[in-house]
């Protein structure tokens, strides 16, 4: 058995879970979040604890079964919490600032680059070199964190441009001296 999928949701106070036919909706102080779960996987409450169980053993059965008991934890903490992944640009004249909702970000381009956060997805620019990106569902937050990344990877000679907090780029040796 599943080792993930056996451990029951706590679900907090103020937080609402609907589990009709095959879709999970999850309803808390933040927002309200719905996953479609697949044919196999089955989800009950009972009490403050959702229990999700499989219907058979055959592989695929077991391979949802916890990834499905993980979504739904996610899905809780978001609308509880949130998520937030913090960005750190780095190199000489790269800096971001945010206008209305644009993320406005200089990165050695001959032009800035302007995204518009999603629906559901805001991001804050506490400094010029630093992203904030905050959300409740967890896949979003993450998806838009990797395509602010995307414009400017981190290099591994100089380490500039954009990583995540936390992030160890490895860095590698320049050219050395021409020999004589």
């Amino acid at each position: 058995m599943s080792r993930i999928g056996k451990k029951p949701v706590v679900i907090p106070a103020g937080v609402e879970v609907k589990c009709e036919d095959s879709i999970v909706t999850v309803k808390g102080p933040l927002g309200e979040l719905k996953q479609d779960i697949a044919s196999g996987i089955s989800v009950s409450q009972e009490g403050s604890e959702l229990i999700v169980t499989r219907a058979t053993d055959n592989r695929q059965d077991r391979a949802d079964h916890g990834l499905y008991r993980s979504l739904i934890a996610n899905m809780v903490e978001g609308v509880t919490k949130g998520y937030e992944k913090k960005l750190i640009v780095e190199g000489v004249g790269y800096r971001v600032e945010k206008k209305g909702s644009k993320l406005v970000m200089q990165l050695g381009f001959s032009h800035p680059v302007e995204m518009e956060d999603p629906e559901g997805i805001t991001t804050e620019t506490p400094d010029a070199n630093t992203v904030l990106v905050k959300g409740i569902d967890k896949a979003e937050v993450g998806n838009y964190a990797a395509v602010i990344r995307k414009w400017r990877k981190p290099e591994p000679y100089k380490g500039k441009g954009i990583r995540y907090d936390g992030e160890h780029i490895r860095r590698k040796e320049g050219k050395t001296g021409a020999k004589a």
